[in-house]
């Protein structure tokens, strides 16, 4: 007991000047600890002449009437500086902007006139000043699109077809499932268990695979789980301010993991349309509106109790829909691979808040009984809404 007032008084003696300097001392011991590891160098004796790694990464890619345009980046532990560029196996006459040496985590365009082919494969290979080598494959070479008021236009339709327009067909289900009794309830907010659990392992991957493409120093791994981490905690805190949601509020969060998923598929039509792998027909529409009807199904599963006006199922509509038309707008202009991996995490995050704050209203609605999620109904719903989505998904793969 002494020894907890004693160090009460203490504290209590310390001034503001003197807890100022107990945070100042320990940060000026580690910033004198690092001064003395740069200038004396301690590692010199273990130096064996390898030269230092270097690292490139292409992050866009332009195809027009002037030829390549390659955005590139610095990803290395070290400068370095790119001394010739081969596109086929010759070398062509390229420009850097801006010149000189690229610092390690810096960008630059290099641009070659090169007459590349439509529809045909070209392999870029960057030579450094100290003969590394980097390899880009362009797998079909079609002119990337420019931000017309057209080519908007035309995207914008698209999204909304594959993205608000499904949506609204599975919301429209309303009135047709109010009726259902407690184990048709059940089996719906498993289902929406099911397929938004799909939805989280996918966008997952997607982000994950992303996330290699990306420059090393940006950690590409270690930038999606800290984006999924903390959408997961600040949804789940926005959500918990006021006790656990239900009803209108739990479709929102619903209707807000599927808009990021939306957002992200989105971007893969968008890159799609950028490199030419997908020319969206109407096979392909066809699929996404199918894929992503189940999706407003589950919106509206929370609801089936109450009344809710026509202009909450707008909003939902398009908080759920409306992010594939941004989404696919961004990604037509060939984003970088690490913040299309970072949109993707915070997606993955905003989901799995969504399937934590389903599976405890099912609970809920349950009365709370453990048993709840081991009846036939609930892992029927569960299968179906994986296997649905597992299905549909496979048509719109690009």
């Amino acid at each position: 007991m002494s020894d907890i007032a004693e160090t009460s008084d203490v504290e209590r003696k310390l001034s503001g000047w003197g807890r100022l300097l107990w945070v100042l001392l320990p940060l000026a011991v580690l910033a004198a600890a690092l001064a003395w590891v740069f200038a004396a160098n301690p590692l010199r004796n273990l130096d064996i002449g390898a030269p230092p790694v270097e690292g490139l990464t292409i992050e866009r890619t332009v195809l027009d009437s002037a030829g390549l345009r390659m955005e590139v980046r610095a990803g290395g532990s070290t400068d370095m500086r790119i001394a010739q560029v081969q596109v086929d196996d010759a070398y062509w006459l390229f420009t850097q902007e801006p010149a000189g040496p690229l610092p390690r985590g810096a960008t630059a365009w290099i641009s070659i006139a090169y007459p590349w082919v439509l529809g045909e494969a070209h392999a870029v290979r960057f030579v450094t000043d100290t003969g590394a080598t980097f390899d880009h494959e362009i797998a079909v070479a079609v002119p990337t699109p420019r931000p017309t008021e057209a080519a908007l236009g035309g995207q914008a339709i698209i999204g909304l077809i594959v993205g608000l327009l499904p949506v609204t067909v599975g919301l429209m289900f309303y009135p047709a499932l109010r009726g259902i009794g407690r184990e048709g309830m059940n089996f719906l907010l498993a289902l929406t268990v099911g397929l938004l659990a799909f939805l989280f392992v996918d966008m997952t991957g997607e982000a994950l695979e992303l996330a290699g493409e990306a420059a090393a120093m940006f950690q590409g791994p270690v930038l999606v789980v800290l984006a999924a981490a903390a959408s997961f905690l600040l949804l789940m805190a926005v959500g918990r301010w006021r006790g656990a949601p239900g009803g209108l509020q739990l479709a929102g969060f619903i209707a807000l993991g599927i808009g990021l998923h939306n957002f992200g598929e989105g971007l893969a039509i968008g890159a799609a349309f950028a490199s030419g792998a997908a020319g969206l027909g109407l096979f392909l529409i066809a699929g996404f509106a199918l894929h992503n009807v189940t999706e407003g199904i589950g919106i509206a599963a929370p609801i089936l109790k109450q009344k809710v006006p026509l202009w909450a199922f707008a909003g939902l509509a398009m908080l759920a829909g409306g992010p594939a038309v941004v989404g696919l707008w961004i990604g037509s202009l060939a984003t970088a691979p690490q913040w299309t991996a970072l949109a993707l995490g915070v997606g993955a995050g905003a989901i799995l808040q969504v399937i934590i704050e389903v599976g405890a209203y099912l609970t809920r609605s349950n009365a709370g009984k453990a048993g709840t999620w081991f009846t036939p109904v609930v892992i029927a719903g569960l299968i179906a809404g994986g296997v649905v989505m597992y299905v549909t998904g496979a048509v719109v793969k690009i």
